[in-house]
């Protein structure tokens, strides 16, 4: 008797095939959103304590959530084609946005940020956060790759209109995060090494004239205390001495979950948005830290795959410019909380309280989602 021999059908009309899954019709990485929803709700755990057991500010944020996965859900549905189409509208809506603020603009701190639609406030710049990159990758996806040097020109023509109008409101913060995503772009698209190091040696030879013409007073003095906080411990460098002390009183436990006395007791100023990740190391210690870092690290790893598999370039552009952008945001909060950067406004990713940044960031992911699912259709 011969050696059985077990052998799946060819496929065919007469064979078996395998349809695409559920999550895959809706256009939903199944990774991405587990990862999404365990960042998200670690996020609300923290904000509770952060917040003061502030159980209004929980749900509020838990409302900004509920319409962000729901954006998440839209912008996952649109396929690259249609993005790619609409890149040009949404950035010059962008720019117009922008323009309106610095003629129209509401005013709040000292800055002039956002427009008021009746009841309604947001931050037009977050829109740019989106419109720069997808602008860049529809303008470079066309032009031979490496792109040459005036497709290198044109992009930083279009990336420097809006970061311009950025900082005039002025938000260095966003003009920095919105500049980065531009050059990620630039960089996923193969720009050469000259340009980068040219770039580098630029951008040291712009340092001295930026400090005397372009830094307004306060963002001098954030950079001057950064370098020596002690000089005004009551004033300009109260927020980073309180956050290094409560970061260091964590230890490796922690105090436990409402047990942080710079947080409770109001020592921590903006705790529960742009330092609470000093908030999370005083109660949990470094493992709680650790885990959030955890989450994120998987998080940037899903999305540097889906940019690896990306069929298109606009897709591969796409893909590395909002992960590494999504670093840019948890790198800059980390180090300016901890004492390694100026502070500069940026919030911890999917932790600290919001809502138009919360938005935007999630419908980056769908656009994850759409890159994903589309490539994985297309394979099969």
């Amino acid at each position: 008797m011969g050696d059985y021999v077990r052998q799946m059908p060819h496929q065919g009309s007469q064979g078996i095939t395998r349809g695409p899954g559920l999550a895959m019709r809706l256009h939903i990485d199944v990774p991405l959103l587990l990862l999404l929803l365990a960042l998200t709700a670690y996020g609300l755990f923290v904000l509770y304590s952060a917040s003061g057991q502030n159980m209004a500010a929980v749900v509020r944020q838990g409302r900004f959530f509920l319409v962000a996965y729901v954006g998440m859900f839209v912008a996952a549905q649109i396929n690259l084609q249609r993005y790619a189409r609409w890149a040009p509208w949404l950035y010059l809506a962008g720019v117009g946005l922008l323009v309106a603020v610095i003629l129209a603009g509401v005013g709040a701190k000292g800055a002039q940020r956002w427009l008021q639609l009746g009841g309604f406030r947001f931050q037009p710049s977050e829109v740019m956060k989106l419109g720069v990159p997808l602008a860049l990758a529809w303008f470079l996806a066309d032009s031979t790759l490496p792109p040459r040097f005036l497709n290198v020109l044109g992009a930083l023509g279009l990336l420097g209109v809006p970061a311009a109008l950025i900082l005039l409101q002025p938000d260095l913060g966003t003009a920095l995060l919105i500049a980065a995503s531009g050059l990620f772009v630039l960089f996923m698209a193969g720009i050469g090494w000259r340009y980068i190091v040219g770039a580098a040696v630029l951008a040291v030879a712009s340092a001295w004239p930026a400090w005397l013409f372009v830094l307004k007073d306060y963002q001098k003095q954030r950079i001057l205390t950064l370098l020596n906080p002690e000089s005004d411990k009551l004033g300009a460098g109260w927020n980073i001495i309180q956050s290094k002390t409560a970061i260091g009183s964590g230890g490796w436990q922690g105090k436990g979950w409402m047990q942080g006395t710079q947080s409770q007791l109001d020592f921590l100023p903006e705790s529960h948005t742009d330092f609470i990740i000093a908030v999370l190391a005083e109660e949990q210690g470094l493992q709680g830290v650790l885990l959030l870092v955890g989450i994120y690290l998987l998080i940037l790893l899903r999305g540097f795959w889906i940019g690896l598999r990306a069929q298109t370039s606009f897709g591969r552009m796409m893909a590395g410019s909002l992960t590494l952008t999504f670093f840019v945001y948890i790198f800059v909060n980390m180090g300016m909380v901890a004492g390694l950067l100026p502070v500069v406004g940026v919030p911890l990713p999917l932790v600290s309280a919001g809502g138009t940044s919360v938005v935007t960031l999630m419908a980056g992911f769908g656009i994850l989602m759409a890159i994903s699912t589309e490539q994985r259709l297309v394979t099969r």
